[in-house]
């Protein structure tokens, strides 16, 4: 872990550089799931209510974070793609950013409960102790397992919204986790293919530089045909129907493609293109989780109306 203090000559941080800490990014991703899990749900939420709700659990995303960085502050100095995050780069020091990570979690937890419900309230819990306690602190730099088993905290959103409505779990939440958690592996996994030496050069287990390329482009494949039926079996339960049914069949035979894609391509071949393959499927990963809880969202107001 990272020395807390911050690098003298560096900038003061602004707004932006605290907003910054709470991966607006991925927030995003945790806001639409959850959202998409709570207004599925069967039974009906009060707007203020999920609104309020959403809004706990956007910021239980951002404290757990604001944790992360502050743990992996050392490994996103060595990586490139980090190396401007608001630690590495000297704007917030490390204690500030554990300090928002601590306050925030217990905020959104204690709000969540008051808003939703207290079993909801404490999924969230576990779900930012899963994220910056297994996963970061101890999955992340041990097994090259680390994005599959640690993929499950980013699942747990529309979960823990589908439970501020119900207060309970159900086959469609888990189907739901379950859609997220098996997109996870091969979607990093794209990315860890082209950028193999940043986590190399920061020690970080990942598929790519423990067990290889080759190795890691047979998972990607493996990891789309387990998907498949999982993402299909949702829609034949109570959220699902035609139109997500569709949606969902045509982009789990484009997944499977470039997962085979990806397999049969010869390392030569991806360094003359610069991984042009490679990156054409991680961005067709972003495109298949959203347009898949997208697609959930039209069947439900499409069947309201």
């Amino acid at each position: 872990m990272a020395d807390t203090h911050l690098y003298e000559g560096a900038p003061e941080a602004e707004f932006g550089d605290y907003v910054a800490l709470l991966k607006p990014r991925v927030m995003s991703l945790v806001v639409f799931t959850a959202f998409v899990g709570l207004l599925v749900a069967p039974v009906d939420v009060h707007p203020f209510v999920g609104f309020c709700a959403v809004l706990f659990i956007a910021l239980g995303g951002g404290a757990s974070g604001a944790l992360n960085m502050w743990y992996d502050a050392d490994i996103d100095a060595v990586m490139r793609r980090t190396q401007g995050r608001p630690i590495p780069s000297g704007r917030v020091a490390g204690g500030e950013a554990l300090a928002v990570g601590l306050t925030l979690s217990g905020f959104a937890v204690m709000m969540l409960g008051l808003a939703a419900n207290w079993f909801a309230a404490g999924f969230l819990a576990f779900t930012i102790f899963f994220y910056a306690v297994v996963y970061t602190m101890w999955l992340k730099r041990w097994t090259p397992q680390n994005i599959v088993i640690g993929g499950a905290a980013g699942a747990f959103p529309p979960m823990i919204g589908w439970a501020c409505a119900t207060g309970g779990i159900s086959i469609e939440s888990l189907l739901m986790f379950a859609v997220i958690f098996f997109w996870t592996p091969p979607h990093f996994w794209a990315l860890a293919l082209f950028m193999k030496e940043d986590y190399h050069k920061a020690g970080v287990p990942m598929l790519t530089v423990t067990h290889g390329r080759a190795a890691t482009r047979r998972h990607i494949f493996a990891y789309t045909l387990v998907l498949a039926p999982f993402s299909i079996w949702l829609g034949l339960t109570s959220v699902g129907g035609p139109i997500y049914l569709a949606v969902s069949v045509v982009l789990n035979i484009l997944f499977i493609l470039g997962g085979w894609n990806i397999m049969r391509r010869d390392e030569d071949a991806a360094i003359a293109d610069e991984y042009a393959t490679e990156k054409r499927v991680f961005k067709l990963s972003l495109y298949y989780l959203f347009l898949h809880f997208l697609a959930l969202l039209v069947q439900h107001w499409v069947g309201a109306w």
